[in-house]
């Protein structure tokens, strides 16, 4: 009776330590979906009071705005560009460390122009904007090279892939038609119909069997299947 005891003791243990590990994480998820949220929100803003600065104050507060606005668009589409060509070639992982490092002088650069916003001697902001607009040069078009050579080797292996493929389809479909070959190179024979009929059961592809269509993938262009109706 006890060992029945501390037997359903230790499960119920269990089961109650099990709840509490599936609420953390379900908490933890919950926390790090709003925390997305909230950061996307504040780029939105962001970005959208750096456009309205750059076309509507003119000066030292347009240059800079226009500054962070370039230096973020870049840094946003080649951080984009990266992790979605990395989803489907692994070995990108040295470009993507590459443009980590680049990163932190991104946002050291940033920090710097937001911080500079705020300042009230426009006079002497005025005099750094060279080296600001340097900077900035600087990073985006290092970021420009990574974003377009993920693109242009995720466009060449497209291409060899699609090369590939039709070559393949070639052979299939010579494949596909070889019963006409063999017809033209095999001689009638009008005395044995029985042969005749046999020799016709062996030239039937077997490709033609109709295709399973529970077998055919959903693609846009696919028509979905008409339910058949039964009187």
């Amino acid at each position: 009776m006890e060992s029945v005891i501390l037997i359903l003791t230790l499960l119920f243990v269990a089961f109650v330590a099990l709840g509490v590990y599936a609420g953390v994480k379900t908490v933890r998820a919950a926390k790090r979906g709003v925390d997305r949220t909230i950061t996307q929100a504040r780029r939105s803003v962001e970005d959208t009071t750096l456009r309205a600065k750059s076309y509507g104050q003119p000066g030292v507060p347009g240059e800079l705005a226009q500054l962070r606005l370039a230096l973020r668009t870049s840094m946003r589409a080649t951080q984009e560009a990266l992790d979605a060509a990395m989803a489907e070639d692994t070995s990108l992982s040295e470009s993507h460390g590459l443009f980590q490092r680049l990163s932190a002088h991104g946002r050291e650069l940033d920090g710097d122009l937001k911080r500079l916003e705020r300042e009230p001697d426009r006079a002497t902001v005025a005099t750094l904007l060279p080296g600001l607009r340097e900077r900035t040069e600087r990073i985006t078009h290092a970021a420009e090279s990574l974003r377009w050579a993920a693109r242009d080797r995720a466009r060449q292996f497209a291409d060899d892939d699609l090369a590939t493929l039709g070559a393949q389809i070639d052979l299939e479909a010579g494949a596909l038609r070889h019963w006409t070959t063999e017809e033209s190179a095999t001689p009638r024979d009008d005395g044995a119909g029985q042969h005749r009929s046999g020799r016709v059961d062996e030239r039937t592809p077997p490709s033609l069997t109709p295709p399973d269509p529970g077998l055919r993938a959903g693609y846009p262009w696919q028509k979905s299947a008409k339910p058949e109706t039964t009187n």
